[in-house]
């Protein structure tokens, strides 16, 4: 299958995608230096945050997705260095909405979860 959106995304900030298919989306995050909130090698959670958004966008899959509301928990910390694999699944659609499901692991340890409530629209949202 072939993404159709956040083609321009920095997916070494971002992660790429390693799995794509109807309703579905993995995204693989190979965590930096420049992530690091502390000298601990604390990942800000900010990128994580940013990489399960991707996943969702990604499992929608529409040139014309938006965020429209979300609905996250850190459960775990995650250090620089570490993969991430991010899981979006789509667990509810109708008309032009969809709420993806987010998961993130870290060495099959989860991290992260999230609901994320997407809309689609006629055209770009700066267009309108």
């Amino acid at each position: 299958m072939e993404l159709k959106t956040h083609l321009k995304i920095d997916t070494s900030l971002n992660g790429k995608i390693i799995a794509l298919s109807e309703g579905y989306a993995q995204v693989e995050l190979t965590t930096l230096d420049l992530m690091a909130a502390d000298a601990q090698g604390l990942v800000h959670g900010g990128f994580i945050f940013g990489a399960a958004d991707y996943a969702a966008m990604a499992a929608v899959n529409d040139p014309y997705v938006v965020l429209a509301k979300s609905s996250t928990k850190f459960i775990a910390p995650v250090k620089v260095g570490e993969k991430v694999i991010l899981e979006g699944k789509i667990t509810e659609q109708n008309s032009n909405k969809a709420t993806v499901t987010v998961s993130a692991t870290v060495h099959d340890k989860e991290v992260f979860m999230g609901e994320f409530l997407t809309a689609v629209l006629k055209q770009h949202v700066l267009t309108l």
